[in-house]
C-alpha cells in the first residue's frame, strides 16, 4: 500500500483575475438607485502598501435585514439585488461596490457586510466583517466584535465619508484587520 506524501497549498492569486470578474460584479445596484452608497476602501499589504491585484468579495443582508437567497448573482439583470458582489483592486490598490446599506438580520444585532479577500502570497482567501457604522448599541452588543480585544475592533468598523461608507483592509502590520477563522479552514 503506497501513501501519497502532502504537499504544500498554492497561493490563491494572481490568477484569479482571469476568471472571477464578471460585468456588474461590484454593482449590487446601478449607481444612482435610491438608497445606493458606495462602500469602498484599500488593501495594504505588510508594509502599508496598496496591493493592486487583490480581489475583495461582499455578502450582506438586503437593507430590511433579510438574507437574500436570489439566483442572478453572477448575472446582474439590472434589478434584482442579489447581497453579493466582487470587485477587483486597481492599480493604487482601491476597491469600490455600489450596493445598499444592510440591515440587521436579527433584533438587536449590528448591520455588516461580510468580507473576503483574496491577493496574491495567501495560501487561502481571508474572511472578515465590515460593521456598518451608527447604530452604538448594537455594536456593543454584538457577540463576535464584543469577542475582539477592544483595541483591535476599530479594524472591523467601517467609516462614513462624503462617498459613503469606508473600509480599508490591511493585511498584516500595524492595524492589521481582524480577520476570522472557521473550522476547516
Amino acid at each position: 500500500m503506497s501513501t501519497l506524501t502532502p504537499t504544500p497549498g498554492q497561493t490563491v492569486g494572481p490568477f484569479f483575475h482571469y476568471a472571477l470578474p464578471y460585468d456588474g460584479d461590484r454593482d449590487l445596484v446601478p449607481p444612482g438607485t435610491a438608497g445606493a452608497i458606495r462602500l469602498h476602501g484599500t488593501v495594504y499589504d505588510g508594509a502599508g502598501t496598496p496591493i493592486p491585484d487583490a480581489l475583495v468579495e461582499i455578502w450582506q443582508a438586503a437593507p430590511d435585514g433579510t438574507v437574500i437567497q436570489e439566483p442572478g448573482s453572477l448575472r446582474r439583470d439590472g434589478w434584482t439585488f442579489t447581497g453579493f458582489g466582487r470587485a477587483s483592486t486597481t492599480r493604487e490598490g482601491t476597491y469600490s461596490f455600489s450596493t445598499l446599506v444592510p440591515g440587521p438580520t436579527e433584533d438587536g444585532a449590528a448591520a455588516f457586510f461580510a468580507v473576503t479577500v483574496f491577493a496574491r502570497g495567501l495560501t487561502n482567501r481571508l474572511f472578515t466583517r465590515a460593521y456598518v457604522p451608527g447604530d452604538d448599541a448594537a455594536l456593543a452588543a454584538d457577540r463576535l466584535l464584543a469577542s475582539v480585544d477592544e483595541d483591535r475592533r476599530g479594524t472591523l468598523l467601517a467609516v462614513e465619508d462624503a462617498q459613503g461608507l469606508r473600509f480599508d483592509i490591511r493585511l498584516q502590520g500595524e492595524d492589521e484587520t481582524v480577520f476570522l477563522q472557521f473550522p476547516g479552514h
